[in-house]
């Protein structure tokens, strides 16, 4: 995978796109559902968790997801995590716009940022981890977010899936560049798909079911899954 995106490269491509990433109504128009996606992680994450008192909230782009969370919840702490310093400054003036719980912001790669462990009540990750790319890699991270989360605490996701056989993830690309097609026609379905070979490595939803179950989550949870996409999570036992 070394042909894919730097960090440095990544980081320069959300920096450009604040604007599209700050509309709470519709998301990102190239992922499917994601309206609902955002909605379902946000409130399976007030449901499954008894006080939410402190959210992580990784690539945190403008800070959709929190902003969604907060019209359920309480006012809560956050911390922001994200490549890019222009995301950030929007997510931070948006979220403390609505809440008086201490915002706080962490520029750069979640992999190497130094957090609490054991310290957040939930945890986001939207349209993110696919940027991972070996197995090491993906269960590292996974590893972390669990340490991260306080017992009886719970990671949600929502991001770009793969499929673990090859006939059926050429179908579900093809329904996908169909989707694309009927946002933009020809030319913005193959922009987004040159920009996912680029960029992204996802990973199956049921290969990152199963990484959830065995770095210590107790419980996973589909929510939803759509061609390409899915919304999924993870509970954490209040004894861990």
């Amino acid at each position: 995978m070394n042909n894919k995106s730097s960090l440095e490269e990544i980081r320069e491509n959300f920096d450009n796109d604040v604007e599209r990433f700050s509309n709470l109504k519709t998301g990102q128009t190239a992922t499917i559902d994601a309206p609902l996606a955002m909605e379902l992680i946000t409130r399976a994450a007030f449901t499954s968790t008894v006080n939410i008192r402190k959210v992580l909230d990784i690539g945190c782009g403008a800070g959709n997801n929190t902003l969604k969370l907060l019209e359920l919840a309480t006012p809560f702490d956050c911390d922001l995590v994200d490549l890019s310093l222009p995301m950030l400054e929007r997510a931070h003036a948006r979220i403390s716009a609505v809440t008086q719980g201490k915002v706080r912001t962490f520029q750069g790669d979640f992999r190497t940022i130094e957090l609490p462990e054991q310290s957040y009540d939930v945890i986001l990750a939207a349209a993110v981890l696919h940027h991972l790319r070996d197995d090491q890699d993906w269960e590292n991270t996974f590893s972390k977010i669990y340490r991260l989360t306080a017992p009886g605490g719970s990671v949600w996701i929502t991001d770009l899936i793969a499929h673990e056989t090859v006939p059926v993830q050429s179908m579900m690309w093809e329904r996908y560049g169909e989707y694309l097609n009927s946002l933009g026609g020809e030319e913005y379905r193959d922009n987004v798909f040159a920009h996912i070979e680029k960029e992204d490595s996802p990973r199956p939803v049921t290969y990152q079911l199963d990484l959830l179950r065995k770095v210590g989550f107790d419980h996973v949870e589909l929510l939803h899954k759509n061609s390409c996409f899915a919304a999924f999570g993870a509970v954490k036992s209040r004894k861990s």
